[in-house]
């Protein structure tokens, strides 16, 4: 069986956290806990066990940065798999040996990533077929070869966070490798409020993000389409249409739209200007 190092980034976690790491703590050999709460540490609220690495920056250098420091450290202890996980997420009791099991048994050489089917509420169905290979798919969960993460260049520090994952994804698939998703294994992934409006026999998927991450959802998004849209430019469009109904969205049903609206533009300003890494306005 895989020797699999495991990381998770902690920001202001909830005391459920403890049950989240608990999940997944034995089908891991080692755990990187990268935690970007500023000030205050959170070791009371995570599992005493001789596995885990507790890694405290006392501020929030972000989620990309938090995710790299996990990989190298996993690097350099001679690992080849990483499971990469947020702190609102958890395991079923025998999923990620699942996950394990499918590694073992298969040639991935050309494979970046293996992936559990997401169970968030947003009404998707899951897929007929066992294992597909999607396009893009978020972090939480992944598994995550080391050997590809290094020739692509780990994740981009200059998102902060929104669209690491997929930038991630995107930046595997220029590089020729897939991605893996085993349909079979579920993943219970808190996404915060999200709500499904049904107006019209139409459904309208309200994600209610708080007005700063709408800032980094429209910078990130402009800046990913500028890194990747000679490659994938039907996906790219893809993203921005998204962005659209966000904006449509958020008129029509979100909550203080006035400050989601005006980091929007801010968002977009802000990637003409060439602006990166952590939201400039304060709070």
């Amino acid at each position: 069986m895989i020797k699999l190092a495991g990381i998770v980034t902690l920001y202001n976690p909830e005391e459920d956290v403890k049950k989240n790491i608990m999940s997944y703590l034995t089908d891991v050999d080692k755990l990187y806990i990268i935690d970007n709460t500023p000030n205050k540490d959170n070791k009371e609220v995570i599992p005493k066990s001789k596995k885990i690495e507790y890694i405290f920056n006392g501020e929030n250098l972000g989620v990309a940065t938090a995710l790299n420091m996990g990989a190298d450290l996993a690097i350099k202890a001679g690992y080849k798999w990483l499971l990469t996980m947020d702190q609102d997420s958890k395991f079923k009791k025998g999923d990620v040996e699942k996950i394990k099991v499918y590694i073992d048994d298969n040639n991935l050489e050309s494979i970046g990533l293996v992936t559990p089917w997401h169970v968030i509420n947003t009404g998707v169905k899951i897929p007929k077929e066992k294992v597909d290979y999607p396009f893009e798919v978020m972090t939480s969960g992944n598994i995550i070869s080391l050997d590809a993460y290094m020739k692509v260049g780990g994740y981009k520090d200059d998102y902060f966070i929104d669209d690491i994952d997929i930038e991630y994804c995107m930046n595997l698939n220029r590089h020729g490798y897939k991605i893996v998703r085993l349909n079979y294994v579920k993943l219970k992934h808190d996404l915060g409020d999200i709500e499904v409006k049904h107006v019209l026999n139409r459904d309208f998927v309200c994600s209610n993000h708080n007005y700063i991450r709408r800032y980094y959802m429209v910078r990130n998004t402009f800046l990913l389409c500028d890194s990747y849209e000679k490659y994938f430019p039907d996906y790219c469009k893809f993203l921005k249409r998204g962005l659209r109904g966000q904006l449509q969205n958020i008129v029509l049903f979100e909550k203080d739209k006035v400050r989601k609206l005006i980091n929007m533009y801010r968002g977009y300003k802000d990637y003409k200007k060439g602006i990166r890494g952590v939201y400039p306005y304060g709070k």
